[in-house]
Order: structure tokens, then C-alpha cells, then sequence
């Protein structure tokens, strides 16, 4: 199937991908390298958290399927796939750690370590991709609970919130 949708013959695509492990892990890095653009390319332009996290939330909704797989099957994934996976995540990493630190600077959130800040965002969000048949079934978690986990994730930045409390 992924031959005749790639437009070659059967035995062309094993030329250049000679065991099935090989075209699994193109298609993987191929796949997590126009994620990790497209979270670039949206998130480039913002200035504040909360204009990173739309765009965070926007470029995994484009691939969400995929995403949860990764995600869900990270651990258990080849080297290379967890590499791809940490691309992805380093892409939005690099971004929010940045206009996170202005904020801080500015008090407009509260102070943290940026990698807290970053993992608290990164396993609220993959708690809901990975259940998403739970929280959206048949649908698009991100689409649907993407405005809510935003607000309640920025509302723990917000300074004089402790911890959990709002």
C-alpha cells in the first residue's frame, strides 16, 4: 500500500529502504521533522505563553493521530523514533522557554525553572493525546479540550497560584 501511494513499485521502495525497520523509521523522521517545522513555523512569531501554546496545540492537531503513537509508543520505539520524538518536543521547547523567561522577568508568570514549566505543559498534554478516546472519541482531543488545557495550565503560571490551586 505505502508503495503504490508513494507512486513506485514494490521492489523499487525496498532499493532504498532495504528492511521494513528502515522505511518505519524514514517515515517516522520524515513525519516528526514536518511536525517539529510546522510548530516552528507557527510559533515563531509569539511573543507571549499563551500565543506558544495555541501554536503548540495547533501544529500537533495537524498530526495528532500520529503524535499519540509516537507519544504512546515512545518507550518502546527504536532510537532513532525517540530521537524524531524529541525533536518535536525541542522544537516547542526552545520557543516556550524563551518568552516564558520574559514573562517571569516581567511578572507576568510566576518564576519556575523553565523545564518544569515545560514537562508540567508537555504531560497535561500528552495525558489527554494518549487517552483521546477517552476525552474526544472519534474526534480530535486537541480541537476539543486544547482552550481548556490552555487556560488551566496558564492559570498555574499565574503568580500567586501555589501549586495546584487557581
Amino acid at each position: 500500500m505505502v508503495d503504490m501511494a508513494a507512486g513506485v513499485a514494490h521492489g523499487t521502495l525496498f532499493v532504498h529502504f532495504p528492511t521494513r525497520d528502515d522505511l518505519i523509521a524514514a517515515v517516522i523522521e520524515e513525519s516528526g521533522q514536518r511536525i517539529a517545522a510546522r510548530i516552528h513555523d507557527l510559533a515563531r512569531a509569539g511573543t507571549t505563553v499563551h500565543e506558544i501554546l495555541v501554536a503548540h496545540l495547533e501544529g500537533l492537531a495537524e498530526y495528532e493521530a500520529f503524535y499519540a503513537r509516537l507519544v504512546m509508543e515512545g518507550p518502546l520505539l527504536p532510537p532513532h523514533a525517540q530521537a524524531t520524538l524529541l525533536g518535536i518536543q525541542s522544537a516547542i521547547s526552545w520557543l516556550l522557554a524563551g518568552v516564558a523567561e520574559h514573562e517571569m522577568a516581567v511578572g507576568a508568570i510566576r518564576p519556575m525553572p523553565t523545564h518544569l514549566l515545560f514537562n508540567t505543559w508537555l504531560g497535561l498534554v500528552h495525558h489527554y493525546v494518549c487517552n483521546r478516546e477517552l476525552f474526544a472519541p472519534g474526534g480530535s482531543v486537541l480541537e476539543r479540550w486544547g482552550p481548556v488545557l490552555i487556560d488551566h495550565y496558564e492559570a498555574l503560571l499565574r503568580p500567586g497560584c501555589k501549586g495546584g490551586e487557581q
